[in-house]
């Protein structure tokens, strides 16, 4: 009988501590996914509290502003239920019925499992409560009237799909996944049009977000600009490989979101965007000085004086200093927006994984006029970037005419 009883005691005991195990599993699934997805880095800014909002989103109609997405009751989600948190993240639509902007991705979540939101739930509502407002958004008319957007998600809200899998191995569906909705890497590196919605039709095309360029992610370019399959996802991984380091809008990406995910991962998002059977990288033979044009020969001089104190006059780099010419994929995109860009705004200095750092980089926009900058891309476009058109001194000077926000 006393066995009886202390077996009538234990047993709720177990079901409790099986139940706290289940919730916690549950709950490092949710953070893993919440990484997966990069939601730390539109709601929080640089210094503050992680999901407690306030970043600046700014896009061509205003600016919109990453919410508090802690639990707190009146400033955050805390009285969400999973429900109403998944309606939010893939049907873009509040607790109180307000339409969310896209600057949230529900066009790509909206393709979300309903098993990973309610992860993704259970760790936000694990976290400590923040009672931080959210800055109101600031966008012009018509597009501050959210009852707009009703006619506009019934337009675009669920035109992203996924590529058929048919054939496709584990490894590149994970990928496709972990890419195309956890990821929502299309909703930066495909154009938009003039409503503010993804062109399906050039699809990981590339497109341009606060002056630079989110280049295309087609497996025939990343190819062209000399990614393999192992280099990508190292890039992925530690954001620093042959091709160069991530810069600008993607170094948050590594900062907060794809360090932290297993190496599985990134060879899984790496196999799908080249492919299981990947296109063969491009080589490129640096040109000789004798072989440069008249504008790139001018250039030279400019890389010696102002870049090869870092880069090297070869352009091999430093290592934990400053990346190699020889082989940066940057160089050989056909339009240099982003190596106009990194060179009048410099670069903050960087850490990625493990022990590896990179020096800040300058900005030169105070030496070189319109008539250098344009000698010197085209030396860096000629000498290491396998491209024989020249950039005109017309689109020099639109770049820099661009105003772009940070």
């Amino acid at each position: 009988m006393r066995g009886l009883f202390l077996a009538a005691l234990l047993l709720p005991l177990a079901a409790q501590a099986a139940e706290q195990s289940s919730d916690k599993t549950l709950i490092e699934r949710g953070k893993y996914l919440a990484r997966a997805a990069d939601c730390v880095a539109c709601h929080s800014i640089e210094g503050g509290a992680e999901y407690a909002g306030g970043l600046p989103l700014v896009s061509p109609f205003g600016t919109i502003y990453g919410t508090n997405i802690t639990p707190d009751k009146e400033h955050g989600i805390g009285h969400y239920s999973a429900e109403e948190f998944y309606r939010a993240v893939t049907q873009g639509e509040r607790r109180d019925g307000g339409k969310l902007y896209p600057a949230m991705p529900y066009t790509s979540y909206h393709l979300l499992k309903r098993e990973d939101s309610d992860a993704i739930y259970a760790y936000l509502m694990s976290l400590d409560p923040i009672a931080k407002p959210s800055p109101k958004t600031d966008l012009a008319f018509p597009f501050n009237v959210r009852f707009g957007m009703t006619f506009w998600n019934m337009l675009y809200k669920n035109r992203v799909q996924l590529e058929p899998a048919d054939g496709k191995g584990e490894e590149w569906q994970r990928g496709q996944y972990l890419v195309e909705v956890l990821g929502h890497c299309g909703e930066c590196h495909t154009p938009r049009n003039a409503l503010g919605a993804l062109q399906q039709d050039l699809r990981m095309s590339g497109g341009v977000i606060l002056g630079y360029e989110a280049p295309s992610l087609l497996a025939k370019d990343l190819a062209e600009r000399g990614w393999t399959t192992d280099d990508l996802a190292t890039f992925l991984k530690h954001g620093i490989s042959d091709q160069g380091s991530v810069f600008n809008e993607m170094y948050p990406v590594l900062h907060h979101s794809t360090q932290y995910l297993p190496l599985d991962d990134h060879r899984a998002m790496a196999t799908y965007l080249l492919g299981e059977q990947p296109p063969a990288p491009r080589s490129i033979k640096a040109v000789a000085e004798s072989e440069l044009g008249e504008s790139a020969a001018r250039g030279r001089q400019d890389y010696l004086n102002l870049c090869a104190g870092c880069h090297e006059a070869a352009g091999k780099g430093v290592p934990h200093v400053a990346v190699a010419m020889d082989g940066n994929t940057t160089l050989r995109l056909a339009d240099s927006r982003n190596l106009l860009r990194v060179i009048d705004d410099g670069i903050r200095e960087q850490q990625f994984t493990g022990f590896e750092r990179m020096q800040p980089m300058p900005g030169f926009r105070d030496k070189l006029d319109d008539g250098q900058m344009r000698d010197l891309l085209n030396y860096l476009r000629q000498t290491w970037g396998g491209l024989e058109t020249e950039v005109t001194p017309e689109r020099v000077a639109e770049l820099r005419g661009e105003a772009p926000s940070h």
